[in-house]
C-alpha cells in the first residue's frame, strides 16, 4: 500500500465506524482463506462487516470515534466485525469462534462503552434488532384481532339464537 492508498483506506474505515455501534476485536492467527471467507459470508448475511486489519491504520480511523478506548487491543493479527445493529455481530463472531478456537475474541465496544469478552458472549445472547421488531409487530397485532373477535362475538351469537328460535319454531 502507497500512502494515498493507506489514507483511502483510513478514511473509509473511520467513516464506516462512525455509522456503527458496535465493533468486536478478534485476533484471527491461523484461521485459513475458507474459514475467513466463510466468516465474512455470515457476518456479511447478518447485515454486519467483517474486516481484517494493520494495526496502525486501525488506530487512526479510530481517532475520533466513539471507540477510542479500544485503540490498545489492536496488537497481533487482528481483525474487527462490525455492524448497525448491536447484536448482530457479537452474535456471529461468537457463534463462529465457539466452532474454531482459532479465532479468538479479544474484546469490544458498545458506543463508547468497552467490553470484554463476557460482555460480548452476555451481548450475543440478546435477540437481534429484526428479532425484537417481529416480537413487537406481533403484540401490537394481538390486541387487534382479540378486539375483532370479541366485537364479532354478540353478532355471532344473535345469530345463533335466532338459528335457534326458527329450528324450535319448525319443529314444532
Amino acid at each position: 500500500m502507497d500512502r494515498a492508498q493507506k489514507k483511502e483506506w483510513v478514511g473509509s474505515l473511520h467513516q464506516a465506524l462512525e455509522a456503527t455501534s458496535l465493533v468486536v476485536v478478534t485476533h484471527n492467527q491461523g484461521l485459513t482463506v475458507a474459514e475467513v471467507t466463510a466468516l465474512r459470508r455470515k457476518v456479511r448475511d447478518a447485515g454486519a462487516s467483517f474486516k481484517v486489519t494493520k494495526n496502525r491504520l486501525t488506530r487512526l480511523a479510530l481517532a475520533g470515534t466513539n471507540f477510542e478506548g479500544i485503540d490498545d487491543l489492536f496488537t497481533g493479527p487482528t481483525a474487527i466485525a462490525y455492524s448497525q445493529d448491536p447484536v448482530a455481530a457479537a452474535k456471529v463472531v461468537v457463534d463462529f469462534a465457539k466452532g474454531n478456537e482459532k479465532l479468538v475474541i479479544l474484546g469490544g465496544s458498545l458506543g463508547t462503552q468497552r467490553m470484554d469478552v463476557e460482555g460480548i458472549k452476555a451481548l450475543a445472547t440478546l435477540p437481534s434488532l429484526d428479532e425484537l421488531r417481529a416480537k413487537l409487530v406481533g403484540m401490537i397485532q394481538t390486541p387487534a384481532t382479540r378486539i375483532a373477535g370479541v366485537l364479532q362475538a354478540p353478532g355471532g351469537q344473535i345469530a345463533r339464537v335466532l338459528a335457534a328460535k326458527a329450528e324450535k319454531g319448525e319443529a314444532a
